[in-house]
């Protein structure tokens, strides 16, 4: 009888610390999986970036953007901006606000919604480090209204010089401003344009600038934008 009993509480215990032993790793394993989603980005691979860029990854759905872009960001048209040497802070930045629709672009929407964070810091890591592509101002009648723009501003409508946050060389600031250099005109008075009738609506600061600029000074600074070195 008293042995019946001691296997009874033996068996017992073994229950009890078998649950608890379960109930501890149930705990671990929660933990283990909340923190994942916390876990920041590994350091950008230019590398993996560029296969991205290139060749996208099929069995993820992401496409590559070269198809648009051009190989190593060099787009052959307005219709696409030029990426080459474009800082990584703003390129991730942009491709996040396409996938949350900050930033509408039905296009860049469907592009961006397979990416990663870790993608989108490792393509932008290729893009920086690509020679930037250089292009020229096309109209020489507005070229003068152009660089008055970007240098000076227009000072009697409260706009301020392009030059005061992207350089006056166009090249911007790392982590604040985009660089503006040589990027095809069209493309530039079309992201204006957006700014000013509010699709574009992921920057204040360019949202009240381009709502005072008239069609013709669009045109001027994003020809001389072009143009810049």
């Amino acid at each position: 009888m008293r042995q019946s009993v001691q296997i009874s509480k033996l068996n017992g215990f073994r229950s009890g610390f078998m649950a608890l032993l379960a109930a501890a790793s149930l705990g671990f394993s929660a933990h283990s999986v909340a923190a994942d989603p916390a876990a920041k980005p590994a350091k950008p691979d230019a590398a993996i970036g560029e296969k991205l860029y290139t060749n996208g990854d099929p069995q993820r759905g992401v496409i590559g953007c070269a198809s648009c872009h051009g190989a190593e960001g060099k787009s052959a048209a307005g219709a696409w901006p030029k990426l080459a040497g474009q800082h990584s802070a703003y390129t991730i930045k942009q491709l996040k606000n396409y996938k949350d629709g900050t930033r509408a672009n039905a296009i860049m929407a469907g592009m961006s919604a397979a990416l990663t964070e870790q993608d989108m810091a490792n393509i932008a890591a290729y893009l920086s480090k690509q020679t930037v592509s250089l292009g020229v101002a096309q109209n020489k009648e507005t070229i003068g209204l152009g660089k008055q723009i970007y240098a000076g501003g227009i000072a009697e409508k409260g706009i301020p010089a392009c030059a005061a946050c992207h350089s006056p060389n166009g090249a911007g600031i790392p982590s604040q401003y985009p660089l503006l250099s040589g990027q095809w005109a069209d493309y530039s008075v079309a992201q204006l344009g957006y700014f000013r009738d509010g699709t574009r609506k992921n920057n204040a600061a360019m949202t009240a600038i381009a709502a005072k600029l008239s069609d013709v000074e669009m045109k001027a600074v994003s020809d001389y934008m072009a143009g810049l070195r």
